[in-house]
């Protein structure tokens, strides 16, 4: 089932009007855009979604429109985590996965969990998901680290936990995982920078934010990583490496909504507590947005 996720997700940015609601228009932009761009699949409510500052009414008018709005030309994966396990819990038994083909869910934040906890945490969820879960270590958000030897009990004892998306950028974590992870088991890149060395070692694709703005350019780079062509990938990794720092310089997803207003997909609104990066990182990324529009018509 993994196998599903392979190649580019893209973590879809959730457009909002300047006055605060949720700019659907510019959704709609955005999901055929990436779509159109060759993106395999969409990560819909995750934390480039600023997910976590939407009401229940609003994070499922979200998912209804993406669902709607994709009509099935690729998979569609659904954030749902947080450091609650029992109201994960009920949100997955009160819902309806119509057209959900998999959900990320993150390492439980804030608690800061022993490792036996985040195993009994997933397995929890496990037993009542009805459909395919990709784990999500990020502690650079969630303050615990989801270790290797964690990450692998789960993917061997627990049938629909079928992948992880590996945000740690401890590329000696990452490769332990690799090493020894079941077949069936795909370690998807969370770090957009690190998604080629990562498929070198072994990972099947990455779950991308800079593929809200390039989704054509960023596919085709983890496709010839893929085909194991990383001369070609390379050309296009170090090419939009410059863009991709630049966009996580003053927080995301506040990078990737200066990057889009600037190609004209959506406007450049956030919800408190995140703010719009500052007048020099807005000006340098519309900078390297211009410059890379140069080299890729020469």
């Amino acid at each position: 089932m993994g196998k599903k996720f392979t190649g580019t997700g893209v973590a879809l940015v959730t457009p909002f009007h300047k006055y605060g609601t949720i700019d659907f228009t510019s959704l709609e932009k955005i999901v055929d855009y990436t779509i159109n761009g060759g993106v395999d699949y969409l990560v819909v409510l995750g934390t480039t979604g600023e997910a976590a500052t939407m009401s229940a009414d609003e994070r499922n008018a979200v998912l209804d429109f993406v669902l709607e709005t994709c009509n099935n030309r690729v998979p569609v994966v659904l954030g749902i985590g947080g450091n609650n396990t029992q109201e994960i819990v009920n949100k997955i038994k009160n819902m309806s996965f119509d057209g959900i083909d998999g959900i990320l869910s993150v390492c439980p934040y804030y608690n800061k969990p022993q490792q036996k906890g985040i195993i009994y945490h997933y397995t929890t969820i496990a037993s009542i998901c009805p459909v395919p879960i990709i784990l999500y270590n990020v502690p650079g958000r969630t303050g615990t680290n989801m270790k290797a030897e964690t990450t692998l009990q789960l993917a061997s004892n627990c049938e629909n936990i079928i992948a992880i998306k590996e945000a740690s950028g401890n590329m000696e974590q990452i490769m332990e995982i690799l090493r020894n992870k079941p077949d069936h088991f795909t370690v998807i890149s969370g770090d957009d920078a690190l998604t080629l060395p990562m498929i070198a070692a072994g990972a099947e694709g990455v779950i991308s934010v800079v593929a809200n703005a390039y989704p054509s350019e960023f596919s085709k780079m983890v496709k010839l990583c893929l085909e194991q062509n990383f001369q070609e990938a390379r050309k296009i990794h170090f090419s939009l490496l410059p863009i991709i720092a630049k966009l996580f310089e003053d927080g995301s997803p506040a990078g990737v909504k200066a990057a889009l207003q600037i190609l004209g997909l959506c406007e450049n609104s956030l919800r408190l507590p995140v703010v719009k990066v500052n007048k020099a990182v807005y000006f340098q990324i519309q900078q390297l947005i211009n410059d890379f529009s140069i080299i890729t018509i020469n």
